[in-house]
């Protein structure tokens, strides 16, 4: 099933290719107006207007945190009931450093704020993190989305493969619109969520 959505699509593959479309060409406009240089790099309010403005077409829950819990196959990310205390915590997080940073961004990964997009308002916001404090970005052409979502899978228990794998595609080429892009591409998301109640976590 789709997504409530504003676009009165019920079918999820038709609903996927119109958010693919919608979602993108919003993001070329987040690029090209330079509208991230007024967020504050890694805070949560940055990641909430991020994904604001690149769903806002198609989702009435676009920037806001999640009403349900979510899980992906067998893994369960931030129960809604810890998720606001989690992203509060996650703020302060340290990010001066790029370990610190994907640090930072895998334990953004694992609260998952939003019902849906989330991965790619996250590698928008990862980039933005990267290119405010050590001058670079993800180069995503370089990152082979299979390793990716095994390592974002396998980063809460250990983060060596993310970190390997996102240091080899760092890039200077922090104004490229064609990189930037990239990020968005929905072949890195996460595929089939499943919701679950509160009470299956007892």
């Amino acid at each position: 099933m789709a997504l409530d959505n504003k676009l009165g699509i019920s079918g999820s593959s038709e609903l996927a290719r119109e958010e693919e479309r919608i979602s993108k060409t919003r993001a070329a406009e987040l690029f090209e107006t330079n509208y991230l240089a007024s967020l504050k790099a890694g805070s949560f309010e940055a990641l909430s207007k991020i994904h604001a403005f690149i769903f806002s077409d198609i989702y009435e829950f676009a920037g806001r945190i999640r009403k349900v819990n979510i899980a992906k196959r067998s893994f369960r990310f931030a129960p809604v009931m810890y998720l606001e205390a989690a992203l509060q915590s996650i703020e302060r997080m340290p990010q001066s450093s790029f370990d610190e940073i994907i640090e930072k961004y895998v334990e953004m990964n694992v609260a998952h704020p939003f019902r849906g997009g989330n991965g790619r308002a996250m590698r928008i916001w990862l980039d933005h993190l990267l290119k405010s404090e050590i001058g670079m970005v993800i180069d995503w052409s370089l990152v082979d989305k299979e390793d990716y979502l095994l390592a974002m899978e396998r980063s809460p228990v250990k983060d060596v493969e993310i970190k390997h794998l996102l240091r080899n595609a760092l890039t200077d080429k922090v104004n490229d619109r064609q990189l930037f892009m990239k990020g968005i591409d929905t072949s890195y998301r996460y595929e089939g969520y499943t919701t679950y109640k509160t009470a299956d976590l007892i």
